[in-house]
């Protein structure tokens, strides 16, 4: 079931257009990335879907009807990069406090409170101040604050910044659970790796425009070479096949190949075992979303017109 869809937005700020006619849908459930260099108009597209900002055109659905930013932000919970915490309240009060905002009775707030707290093993954190904590305990508690009141749709702006790599696996191992548990959850951030891992689905913006739209698998299937990592018995002797492959690298018992086009797996695998090669293993190598994103950022008119020095 589609939980939000953006239709043609766009945003204009003085001479600069942030946000130019994008459009993209998510279903329940996902784990959704929005890329982009600094600059894009990520945080400008995630201020419109959260009803801090108004599109200058465009419609947003949420949940079947047209977005109603004073009822509906209350189904929303938003992470962003610059944290919000009260840096002299106590955390517990904190906590308790943001929840009864997003619409939560006080004795339901603090359980769920305690609740969240026990999860991520911060009960000893309860009496302390924002002020006191570390970076890194301040992001566990802007992530509670975000999803205690059990959000349809929750977007993290680099929710692992700051995070050691126990606790960033904590927090992703809860990001899972929610979406799972049927919340749906838009994942900003700039660490290709992480999105990679965790989302379903991708959007690349750029210069304030839609480069790139579709799933992980997708994605990188539209964007391979054509390179195979292959290991051999032997390796000795083999070279480039004319209308079959170009040999680009061979150490030890691997090599890596191109094939030509139109030239099947299956061909390349008859090839070496007519020609005596025992095949210990075959695969394709992908790009990563990290090469994809370089390629095509670099690849738009004002980048390479930057690049080239025409402007």
């Amino acid at each position: 079931m589609e939980i939000l869809r953006v239709e043609h937005l766009v945003k204009q700020f003085a001479t600069q257009r942030a946000v130019d006619d994008i459009s993209f849908s998510i279903q329940q459930g996902s784990i959704f990335g929005l890329l982009g260099p600094n600059g894009a108009g990520k945080t400008t597209l995630i201020r419109m879907i959260t009803g801090i900002f108004y599109p200058d055109a465009g419609d947003i659905w949420l949940n079947g009807h047209r977005f109603d930013p004073i009822n509906d932000v209350i189904k929303i919970g938003y992470m962003p990069e610059e944290r919000g915490l009260y840096k002299k309240m106590k955390i517990g009060e904190q906590a308790t406090y943001l929840a009864q905002l997003k619409g939560m009775r006080k004795p339901e707030a603090m359980a769920a409170a305690k609740a969240w707290f026990v999860r991520l093993g911060m009960e000893s954190w309860w009496g302390k101040k924002v002020e006191d904590l570390s970076k890194g305990m301040s992001q566990k508690l802007q992530f509670v604050t975000t999803v205690m009141h059990e959000p349809k749709l929750i977007i993290l702006d680099e929710p692992f910044s700051g995070l050691d790599p126990v606790n960033a696996n904590l927090i992703k191992d809860e990001i899972y659970r929610l979406a799972k548990e049927g919340a749906t959850i838009i994942f900003s951030t700039h660490r290709m790796e992480q999105v990679e891992e965790i989302c379903d689905q991708i959007i690349l913006v750029n210069k304030g425009q839609k480069i790139l739209d579709g799933t992980v698998a997708d994605v990188k299937q539209q964007f391979k070479e054509f390179l195979f990592s292959i290991e051999l018995n032997d390796t000795e002797g083999l070279s480039s096949v004319d209308g079959l492959f170009d040999l680009l690298q061979s150490k030890e018992k691997k090599v890596v190949v191109r094939l030509h086009d139109g030239v099947s797996n299956n061909q390349v695998l008859q090839y070496l075992m007519a020609n005596d090669r025992q095949i210990q293993s075959f695969h394709e190598i992908l790009p990563s979303l990290n090469d994809i994103f370089i390629k095509l950022v670099e690849g738009t008119p004002t980048a390479r017109q930057f690049l080239q020095g025409a402007v």
